[in-house]
């Protein structure tokens, strides 16, 4: 029988992925090229339904990269000058910020512990600094950072440049990207596709401010992926460098899906699939959730502290078929991750909440 992963990424398959991969093999878009029509036609489509999933305007272009790790990279490499400033309160803004210290940039942090969360009455941006750097959904610790205080933390700062780390959470939240400068996704999580191919959503404030460093003696804006070349070449619906074709095939075909259920109804869904999700741990006598101000809560990434062993708890669960993720990093045995995203159905979720009431009792 086949598996229901509830894992935060690699996670479970779109439903429909198995037949676009058909239709994809069938078109034997693998041997294709990136300077072909065809393939200028898959960036389009792609572009104009994550358009109009997402509500992004045409002032952003819609960049393909191989991860939203590079994407931080590029960003740091191609936005900022001298400093950047990171709210830090897991291990992958944590990662943000890491390689901007490693790029010699003056990086900054806010930094709160592992499982809490920030508002923006709270944040502190330093003056000069050029970029900054949240995280809209932090996959490590289930917290996210909610929208209105992220647009409010750019109106604040409108001189900077906001970039949005939204892995783990995209198409979920509803940004404004007539306020965000830069957002960025990777597919193997909410998109539920396989892993291989990073997105990046970037306005022309951005691509000016990379042109400006190009020129500038002293720094390199990377020699991989700049976003000048990239800019270039996304004019013309193509990529620098041959690109992951079948995932952005498989992109366009998954959001096209998404597109007809409705953005609206998509964030409905996650909703309704978070509350009973947040209900069963709120409640439990074995797991309580480990992020405190429910506020801060994810609802696309649910984690919860543990009374028993995680693996023993992970163990059970998948003798239903059913896997979820343990915690991450040092939290590995006290804490198991529920991935709530679009390819996960209601009823399957309520499922695996039997499934977890029984280890309950």
């Amino acid at each position: 029988m086949k598996q229901v992963y509830f894992t935060a990424g690699p996670a479970e398959m779109y439903p429909t992925f198995e037949k676009h991969l058909q239709d994809a093999v069938a078109q034997q878009l693998g041997s294709i090229s990136h300077r072909s029509q065809k393939f200028r036609d898959i960036y389009k489509f792609a572009v104009e339904q994550l358009r109009t999933l997402m509500n992004i305007p045409e002032s952003h272009a819609i960049l393909f990269t191989g991860s939203a790790s590079e994407i931080w990279e590029r960003v740091v490499l191609n936005c900022v000058e001298y400093e950047s400033f990171h709210l830090v309160n897991g291990s992958f803004s944590k990662k943000f910020f890491e390689y901007a210290v490693s790029l010699k940039k003056y990086a900054h942090k806010q930094e709160k512990l592992f499982g809490e969360g920030f508002d923006y009455a709270e944040v502190e941006v330093p003056e000069y600094a050029e970029v900054i750097c949240v995280t809209h959904n932090e996959t490590s610790s289930g917290v996210q950072m909610r929208e209105p205080d992220i647009h409010k933390l750019k109106r604040s700062n409108s001189k900077k440049i906001i970039a949005v780390d939204m892995v783990s959470s995209a198409p979920y939240p509803d940004l404004d990207f007539s306020v965000v400068d830069t957002a960025f996704f990777s597919v193997q999580k909410a998109f539920g596709l396989p892993a291989g191919l990073g997105v990046w959503i970037v306005n022309e404030r951005c691509l000016a401010k990379a042109e400006k460093l190009q020129k500038h003696e002293d720094l390199t804006i990377g020699g991989h992926n700049t976003l000048s070349m990239l800019w270039k070449n996304f004019k013309n619906f193509e990529t620098p460098a041959t690109p992951n074709v079948i995932g952005i095939y498989l992109l366009g075909k998954v959001a096209e899906d998404l597109n007809t259920i409705g953005a609206d109804t998509v964030r409905k869904q996650t909703e309704e699939k978070y509350k009973l999700l947040n209900k069963f741990v709120e409640t439990s006598q074995n797991f309580t959730p480990s992020v405190v101000e429910e506020r801060h809560r994810s609802r696309t990434v649910i984690v919860a502290n543990t009374k028993l062993p995680s693996g023993e708890v992970i163990a059970e669960i998948k003798k239903s078929n059913m896997i979820v993720g343990s915690g991450y990093g040092p939290y590995k045995d006290t804490q198991i991750r529920i991935a709530n995203f679009p390819a996960v159905s209601l009823e399957q979720v309520e499922t695996l909440i039997q499934v977890l009431k029984k280890i309950d009792d």
